[in-house]
Parts: structure tokens; sequence; C-alpha cells
């Protein structure tokens, strides 16, 4: 007579999608990331990140994105390009059209400036000011994973639907 083992099936770590202009912050990001058990997919722009959330087969529970994404070259973000250059904010409004549930944090190397010339009101997005320090990455992350995605509204050009009260 055997006896039959109840095994739990693995979790899986959630995964990342980290996008930035900088090679370095995405390898930073990467490796902070991965070491804290999560799966990052990488992307150095918004049309790379667009492909990945069309074409990845797995999940994507986050998406980590630079707030200013300049693009390689000049290239018009169009109706007819599914895969455009864009500013992360309008990246985060595609990708979680793609990726129904997508959590999202924007981060810049000048929050002030950049939030407002995007107008982004402080606190209804969560966001991560670079320089960062490896906890603050890390924490942030769990806590924005820990939270229901918020629903982005388009009209109000930034302003998350279930708003909460994030910091950065």
């Amino acid at each position: 007579m055997t006896e039959h083992q109840n095994i739990a099936p693995t979790p899986v770590s959630p995964t990342i999608l980290v996008v930035d202009d900088e090679p370095s912050i995405i390898k930073l990001c990467k490796t902070l990331l991965e070491g804290a058990g999560f799966t990052v997919l990488q992307a150095e722009g918004s049309s790379d990140a667009l492909k990945i959330c069309t074409e990845h087969k797995g999940p994507i529970d986050l998406l980590l994105t630079d707030l200013i994404l300049p693009p390689p070259g000049f290239q018009l973000a169009s109706s007819s390009n599914p895969f455009p250059h864009v500013h992360g904010l309008e990246l985060a409004i595609r990708a979680a059209a793609i990726r129904k549930g997508l959590h999202v944090i924007l981060m810049s190397g000048n929050p002030e400036k950049d939030l407002a010339s995007h107008g982004i009101k402080r606190g209804t997005l969560p966001f991560l000011a670079k320089p960062f320090e490896q906890d603050r990455l890390i924490h942030l992350v769990q806590d924005v994973l820990a939270q229901p995605a918020s629903s982005l509204d388009v009209s109000g050009h930034g302003k998350a639907a279930n708003d909460v009260d994030w910091f950065g």
C-alpha cells in the first residue's frame, strides 16, 4: 500500500517588467528584484515593453517603468503602430489595457518636475524616486503587489481610478 503525498504546488514568483532607457538601471533593478525572488523581464524602451506585454506567454504582474523614456530615434506614436515609443505614463496606460490586472510603479530621477510635466498629481500612482535604496524598491514592489491593481483612467491622465495614498 503506497501513501499519497500531498505535494503543494510551487508558488510562482511574481513577474516584473522593468523598463528604463538606462541599461544600468535595468541591470540594478533586475539584480535586486531577482535577489528578492521575483522573475524579471526587461525592456530598454516602451516599444520593446509593449511587444513583451503582447507576446509574453506567462503572467506579468507589475510594470516598473521610468516616466521619461526618450525614443531611440524619431517615431510618431500613432494608432497604426501597435508598439510606439511613448513616455512611461502612456506606456502604463497601454500596458494595463493589454494586461488586465497589471500593477504599475513609475520612477524618475526628477520626480517633482517630471510628475508635474506629465500632469500627474503626486500620490495618485505608486512612484519610486531615483536614486533609490534596495530596501525601498523591494518594499514598494511588495506593497504594490499586495494591493488590488489600479485601473488607469486615461481621461484623468494619470489619476488612478481607485486612488491609494502612495508616497515616493
